[in-house]
Parts: C-alpha cells; sequence; structure tokens
C-alpha cells in the first residue's frame, strides 16, 4: 500500500475531525485521497484489568482511521455513517505508540467498504479492522 504523505506538526492541528479525538488521546497525522494515518500512545487509563491495552480504545482509532479516510471521498453536502465494524485483534499491546492506517477499499454511490490496519512501533500488525459505510444526501445528511 502506498504511503500518504504526512504533514509538518503545524499543519496537523488543523487536521483535527472530531472531539473523540480528546477524549480516547489519539492524534489524526494524514488524510488524502482515501487514506489516513492515526497515532496514538496508551497510557495507564487506557487498560483493561490484565494490564494490556483496552480492546475497545484499538477500535476507536481503527474507527477513526477509516472515518477520516471515507470522508475525503465524500462530495459537497454528504455525511455518512457507519453501518457495519468489525475488528480482529492479532496480539496483545502492553506498551507501544501505536500507528492506525486507515483506506477506503470501495466508494460506491451509496455504500463504500473501509479497512483499517494498526501496527505497534515494532512495525508489527497489531489488529485489522473494516468498516461498511453509507453515505447521507440531502435530508438525511442534516444534522450530522
Amino acid at each position: 500500500m502506498a504511503q500518504i504523505p504526512v504533514p509538518d506538526d503545524q499543519s496537523i492541528e488543523a487536521l483535527s475531525f472530531a472531539p473523540v479525538e480528546d477524549i480516547v488521546g489519539f492524534k489524526l497525522i494524514a488524510r488524502d485521497g482515501g487514506r489516513a494515518v492515526v497515532l496514538f500512545t496508551p497510557t495507564a487509563r487506557h487498560v483493561n484489568p490484565m494490564g494490556t491495552l483496552h480492546g475497545g480504545i484499538i477500535c476507536d482509532i481503527a474507527d477513526a482511521a477509516m472515518n477520516a479516510a471515507y470522508l475525503t471521498t465524500l462530495q459537497d453536502g454528504e455525511t455518512f455513517t457507519t453501518l457495519e465494524m468489525k475488528i480482529n485483534y492479532l496480539k496483545p499491546v502492553w506498551r507501544s505508540t501505536l500507528r492506525a492506517e486507515g483506506w477506503v477499499v470501495k466508494a460506491g454511490r451509496t455504500i463504500g467498504l473501509a479497512e483499517c490496519d494498526i501496527y505497534d512501533d515494532s512495525g508489527s500488525l497489531v489488529a485489522r479492522a473494516t468498516s461498511t459505510c453509507m453515505t447521507l444526501r440531502g435530508q438525511a445528511a442534516i444534522g450530522r
């Protein structure tokens, strides 16, 4: 898969796209042409009772990367909603900065498919996610 360019730190601030970034603590660092990259460094508040990173947090960063990628395919006046999301966890994470790389597999007129791979800081695949999205137009897109 082709890498998307990562902007300088000043440009990264302009990429912020959802309040959940602050709640969870991830950062959207790149998005362009149906692709997006999210970085996340877990802290003690993100662990489960076993001391590993909570799976819901991994799911959050995958969702953010896929959503940001899908947003790049929309026209003015369009929004979208997630119809279904699936994630496969491939290894536990204790302490590692994660990189979620999302991309649009297909952006149809109404239904689209996005995928995301999440890597730890050694480059090992931690999880893979897929998301089915529905593009909304007209009245359906208002208020989103």
